[in-house]
């Protein structure tokens, strides 16, 4: 065959966040990832474990000062546009400040949250961890933490700043965005 025979075959269309949205808003370990869906395969009894203990200990001192809303299972989050990507947070806090008290959270995606957590999973790999907390930061999100449940330690986010490693018996302190919230990294994983 000839190279004035060939013929291109078509692009597949971007898909826009409002189109993922109405197509796929109820779904677990789905996001929109520069404008294409992407599928996750479910993480599994221990990340789901190390999900609760962060909402569990992130929400009780949230709530105690009255400081916000905590949100998990995969809320979405919009992260960018045009490509559009939209990515389920495992857990994420918004405060009064970003989103106040008397205005109720949208259906769709959460506005740009203070802090992400993300749970490392089983079939995660660390460079795609380190992807998606750059993504998180680059929308405006002030700090993210993931947690690793394989070695009991988390790595703290923040724009302009390296990745900065906690070991299992550290604080994690997250003064910029829940001053006075201070909880041992094994905390997490108990």
């Amino acid at each position: 065959m000839s190279p004035a025979t060939l013929t291109p075959v078509p692009a597949t269309p971007l898909m826009t966040a409002d189109e993922f949205l109405a197509q796929y808003g109820g779904e677990l370990n789905v996001e929109l990832v520069k404008g294409r869906v992407v599928r996750y395969p479910m993480p599994g009894a221990k990340h789901g474990g190390v999900c609760v203990k962060a909402v569990f200990l992130i929400y009780e001192f949230v709530s105690r000062h009255g400081l916000g809303r905590v949100m998990s299972n995969d809320t979405f989050v919009r992260i960018a546009e045009d490509p559009d990507t939209i990515r389920g947070a495992d857990v994420c806090y918004i405060s009064y400040t970003r989103l106040p008290k008397d205005q109720d959270l949208p259906d769709g995606p959460c506005p740009t949250p203070d802090l992400v957590v993300e749970i490392k999973s089983p079939t995660d790999r660390m460079n795609r961890v380190i992807a998606k907390a750059t993504e998180y930061l680059e929308a405006g999100v002030a700090v993210v933490v993931a947690l690793i449940p394989e070695t009991k330690s988390a790595v703290l986010f923040r724009p302009d700043d390296v990745p900065y490693p906690l070991a299992t018996d550290a604080e994690l302190t997250l003064p910029d965005v829940l001053p006075g919230f201070s909880v041992p990294v094994r905390k997490f994983f108990e």
